[in-house]
This record gives structure tokens, sequence and C-alpha cells, in this order.
């Protein structure tokens, strides 16, 4: 019979095992860095009509909107999810572009954000790269409501207690 460890303590409980916010006081002021990203998936009619029309709907540039909703996301996560403290991002990066291989049809929507601070930005990275892809499917619905947001997942983070992922994933291309 396989051992099991006893879980992790929940950060976000106090002793009483109610809600609480992490005290972040104590903590060092380090750089940190976390990547997410976000898999769209269209339908191959949709595909081809975004790319002949250089990533273009009657709503607007869809590739270029999908960017600033994402930066403008990624600024306010606190706002959005109740225990995540408030950062003045330094840095917030979103690369959009179609995987490649043959009659590719997915879309993947990258997200980097730094900041010097006493916790992380994986929420920040993940709400960035979601939030893209969401307006990403707004833009396109006219088009086909066959649209799947698949695959938000944190690519690395650095700069905390532990890093992820960060030598295993290449940097994002410009």
């Amino acid at each position: 019979m396989p051992v099991r460890s006893r879980p992790s303590r929940l950060t976000h409980l106090d002793a009483r095992a109610r809600p609480t916010m992490v005290d972040v006081g104590a903590k060092a002021v380090t750089h940190r860095i976390a990547e997410a990203e976000a898999r769209i998936r269209l339908p191959a009619t949709v595909a081809r009509a975004l790319k002949r029309s250089g990533h273009r709907t009657r709503k607007g540039p869809v590739f270029d909107t999908a960017i600033v909703a994402g930066v403008m996301a990624a600024k306010r996560t606190s706002e959005l999810i109740p225990f995540c403290h408030p950062l003045a991002l330094e840095q917030c990066r979103i690369v959009i572009g179609f995987a490649p291989g043959a009659g590719a049809a997915v879309i993947v929507v990258r997200c980097r954000v730094e900041v010097r601070h006493k916790t992380g930005v994986e929420m920040e990275a993940l709400t960035g790269a979601t939030v893209a892809a969401l307006t990403i499917y707004d833009m396109c619905k006219s088009l086909s409501h066959d649209i799947r947001i698949a695959g938000v997942r944190l690519l690395s983070k650095s700069g905390g207690k532990r890093d992820i992922g960060a030598r295993a994933r290449p940097r994002m291309a410009a």
C-alpha cells in the first residue's frame, strides 16, 4: 500500500479554517516572473478566415484587442480574485499566434508578468492569458460558437520560495 504524505497546509486559511489573506510582511522583495498560456481551438473555417483577414473581424483587430484586454486584466487581478495582493506590475507581455502545424486551428496566448515584490505573479499571468483568450472568443463568436478555450496553465514561475518550470521553458519570442 502506498504511503500517503500529509497534505500541505492551505495558505489562505487561518488557524480556525476561516478564509484569510496571506501575510507577506516578513517576506523578502525579490524579482518574480510568471508565464502562463491559454489555447483557443477554432473550427478550421474560422482559422482560415482569421488568417485571410490579418486577424480581423467586424469587431476589429482580434489579436491586438486581446493583448490590450489581457494586460488590463493582469493589472486588475487583485480586484477579481479575493486574496490576491495588489501589485504594481513592472512588465506584462502577451504574445498571440497560431500553433505551428499543418492545418493548425489553435491559437496560443502566452502572458509573461514581472514584478519586484514579496509575493508572486502567477495569478496575474493566468488572468492575463485567460482574459486575452476570452476576448478572442468574443471577437470571433460571430463566425462560430464552436470555439473552445482550453489548456489554461502556468508554464513557469520564479523568484519566490520555489521555481517551477523556469529552466524547462524557452523564453517567449518577439
